[in-house]
């Protein structure tokens, strides 16, 4: 981290004189280079660094102490100045005029022109983004240990829970057991179904998914008839290189498609589940009820946004047993609430409510960043068989914390049943039945009916069917 004297040298003569009253130095026949010289021998000094401690705030001590329990003892600036309110940038003459170091607008202000803080910056993926941080000789230099209660030390031991690598979302009970709607791997056969059905048939699709008459030719082939769940069908489809689209039609990769359909079902599980989570091509937030994204003037990384919340709750939610979805976004809310923003920032993103309001500033954050999270739990990773729902509680599945790296993967064991035809002639296929061999045989039969099992029927027109595409009696 930077320490005091680069701070120090950013700084023009305005702030080196406020600085300079702060810390009681008398720097007006003095050059910058002089003040700065002063500044750091003052602030430096274990005894006068208390004493300018001793001169803030209960708030802007906390402020401090929360700052200097970061990695490096830095935030980033937005969050900071959320939590301890703006800092004007002033010049020279302003500096003059306000004084801000004496009669500051907020904790944050007064830390700032008190040097005890320092505005740099950082790089994230192609961004610069602003930062708050103590600078590191300040900080040793400082008694951040002391608190206001009788100077406790900070680092005296304190009562821990028995287990220290307890998550912090508590098991709750279920409440409603009629709310209980448990994961399931549907999302298997519904991709094998897809895919055959993108095999059989021109599919046509537009910017959002599937044309609205191909999406009403396939939901009745689905085992959930949920028109957002078959975008998500396609999305993941296109990440897991098991469709190709081109030129407004979609269609199956046949090499990918073959090893994906030969695949036990929780290896299948497993490549859906991963698709999702490093899809760039699915944009949840274009998904959510009653949000409306524009796409203009901002950029939206999804694949960031979604990796930094399972990264999350990995470290928060329990292995085993439900937990309040309210309290995870509650304490993401606290404690990583720029997840999908880096830069902090809430005011140029354009998205609107279900009103045709501009949802902007921190306060729409539950409206925007509450409502994804709630998204990501309740529809991906319920869809893919690794959450439970419970109403407003939910669990991880075998599959789910498997999926948050808690575990390995469950290796289930998946012997095939092979199809069965009854007294009238028309084939079943259960959801135990191979993929592949339900793939293959959808390619030219007749579809009856979706579900456990899946009916087909053999007849004329199908030996002709199966006849043009190469395979024989």
């Amino acid at each position: 981290m930077t320490n005091l004297q680069a701070s120090l040298n950013d700084y023009d003569a305005g702030m080196l004189l406020a600085l300079s009253e702060a810390w009681g130095i008398a720097s007006k026949s003095l050059s910058s280079s002089e003040t700065i010289a002063q500044l750091l021998a003052v602030m430096l000094d274990p005894p006068s660094a208390e004493a300018g401690w001793n001169g803030l705030d209960d708030k802007a001590r906390a402020a401090l102490q929360m700052l200097a329990s970061n990695p490096q003892q830095q935030m980033k600036s937005a969050q900071f100045e959320r939590l301890y309110g703006k800092i004007r940038k002033m010049g020279k003459s302003q500096i003059a005029r306000e004084a801000p170091h004496k009669q500051a607008h907020s904790t944050a202000e007064t830390l700032y022109y008190r040097g005890f803080v320092s505005e740099g910056f950082i790089k994230a993926a192609d961004d610069l983004i602003g930062i708050i941080y103590i600078p590191a000789d300040l900080a040793a230099a400082l008694p951040l240990h002391k608190t206001s209660y009788g100077q406790l030390a900070a680092d005296e031991p304190a009562a821990r829970p028995e287990d220290e690598d307890a998550p912090l979302l508590p098991v709750v009970e279920l409440d409603d057991s009629s709310a209980f709607r448990p994961a399931d791997t549907s999302i298997v056969d519904d991709m094998a179904t897809l895919l055959a059905f993108l095999q059989t048939s021109s599919t046509a699709i537009e910017a959002q998914g599937f044309a609205a008459e191909a999406a009403q030719a396939i939901q009745p082939h689905l085992l959930r008839a949920d028109p957002q769940r078959l975008e998500f069908l396609l999305s993941i489809g296109v990440s897991a290189k098991l469709i190709a689209t081109q030129d407004g039609q979609a269609s199956p990769r046949r090499s990918e498609v073959r090893g994906w359909l030969s695949a036990p079902r929780a290896e299948q599980t497993r490549q859906l589940a991963q698709a999702w989570l490093e899809s760039r091509h699915y944009r949840e937030m274009w998904q959510i009820p009653g949000l409306q994204p524009d796409d203009a003037g901002w950029s939206y990384d999804a694949l960031s946004a979604r990796s930094a919340v399972m990264e999350l709750c990995s470290a928060l939610v329990p292995q085993q047993g439900w937990f309040s979805l309210n309290d995870l976004i509650a304490i993401i809310k606290e404690t990583e609430p720029d997840f999908q923003r880096p830069d902090g920032d809430y005011d140029s993103w354009y998205i609107r409510n279900a009103s045709g309001e501009f949802l902007s500033g921190f306060e729409s954050w539950d409206a925007v960043e509450g409502a994804l999270i709630e998204f990501y739990l309740m529809r991906p990773m319920h869809w893919l068989g690794l959450l439970d729902i419970g109403g407003d509680v939910v669990r991880l599945t075998a599959y789910g914390r498997a999926f948050l790296q808690i575990t390995d993967w469950p290796q289930v064991p998946d012997p095939p049943q092979p199809i069965a035809i009854d007294s009238g002639g028309i084939l079943l296929a259960s959801r135990r039945t191979s993929r592949f061999d339900r793939f293959q045989l959808a390619r030219f039969a007749r579809w009856l009916q979706a579900g456990d099992p899946y009916s087909y029927a053999l007849d004329a027109e199908s030996i002709q069917k199966a006849a043009e595409q190469g395979i024989n009696t």
